[in-house]
């Protein structure tokens, strides 16, 4: 039997794909959470073998959260359930240690394909999640300054600079890496004097360019800038 957590801040996804999982004879849902942090905190409890995420949550989104879950239960297999097809979402999931990556919308039984080849130990990648990393491995290039730099900044100093453009506080994001919120502080100068950006919309609009912060969700916040 696969034991799987759902993380979906949407109720009508916990309930409608939590009945469908549980309904297979090999799959047992043996909890559902509505944010990141909550899906850390039962993940760490319940230690499920696949963690079946949403991106957009709210507290921690499911790029860190999976960062975390990998980081304390690496062998719990996140699956991503997403309806970002983005290049660089799909991108960062990975790199953060994600399993698979299913796009919402798929019919049941794919997800529970894709929970069944995480549960063995193998990657999943949806038929149009294959076609976008095909796509970027066939016009595989250098890559640009902005990239390099951010690259060259460290994995703590990347986590608040994801953080901080996501629009949390100084005080919250000390709480969610268990930091204080003066280091918080130091790292954001860092970060700002590593980048060569003098002020937060800056610093939105180089994450915006480098494809870790979805645009459309900021666009408001350009509109006459």
């Amino acid at each position: 039997m696969i034991t799987v957590l759902i993380a979906d801040d949407h109720p009508v996804v916990q309930l409608g794909l939590g009945q469908a999982l549980a309904a297979l004879s090999d799959i047992e849902l043996v909890g559902v959470a509505g944010t990141g942090k909550e899906a850390l905190e039962k993940i760490l409890e319940l230690r499920p073998d696949v963690a079946l995420l949403d991106l957009s949550m709210p507290e921690m989104n499911g790029i860190e959260a999976t960062r975390q879950i990998k980081k304390s239960l690496p062998e719990v297999g996140v699956l991503i359930y997403s309806m970002q097809d983005r290049e660089a979402f799909i991108h960062s999931v990975f790199r953060a240690g994600a399993d698979g990556y299913v796009l919402k919308g798929a019919p049941v039984s794919e997800v529970a394909e894709a929970i069944r080849a995480v549960h063995r130990g193998d990657y999943y990648l949806g038929p149009q999640i294959q076609g976008v990393v095909l796509r970027t491995f066939l016009r595989a290039r250098e890559p640009s300054p902005e990239e390099q730099s951010y690259e060259n900044l460290s994995d703590r100093e990347q986590q608040v600079l994801r953080l901080l453009v996501e629009g949390h506080s100084t005080a919250r994001i000390g709480e969610m890496l268990f930091i204080s919120p003066k280091t918080v502080e130091k790292h954001r100068a860092n970060i700002m004097q590593k980048l060569a950006v003098d002020s937060m919309i800056d610093l939105i609009k180089f994450a915006m360019r480098i494809n870790i912060v979805d645009p459309d969700e900021w666009k408001s916040k350009f509109d006459g800038q």
